[in-house]
């Protein structure tokens, strides 16, 4: 009884990747607390139909903050400075300091 439940839930896992399709090549999966990512067999990271070279954790401390923030990009840049990295995130009321997201795209904040 124990082996027939076992091959039935193999079987409904093998369906359920199947169904989900872009699986291909991902050699994990990262549940950031921004968005969902995927770190692929070839070394490159995606998002939401987005392929990016670098995944970069960038660490500083904004203004009149007591403590380090670190934000988790994935990117086609090979650098994103601190300031960037925070205006980008939301700090900045000025579209040009937001990322294309075929540039780069937050993940993570920590």
């Amino acid at each position: 009884m124990k082996k027939l439940i076992l091959i039935l839930l193999c079987i409904i896992m093998i369906g359920s990747a199947a169904a989900c399709g872009n699986t291909d090549g991902v050699r994990n999966t990262v549940n950031g607390n921004m968005k969902t990512y995927y770190e692929m067999n070839d070394g490159t990271w995606k998002c939401e139909n987005y392929t990016y070279q670098y995944r970069l954790e960038i660490k500083g401390r904004m203004p009149n903050a007591a403590v380090d923030t670190t934000f988790v990009y994935l990117s086609n840049l090979e650098e994103i400075p601190f300031e960037r990295a925070y205006l980008a995130a939301g700090v900045s009321s000025h579209t040009d300091d937001y990322f294309q997201p075929e540039d780069a795209v937050l993940v993570e904040m920590k």
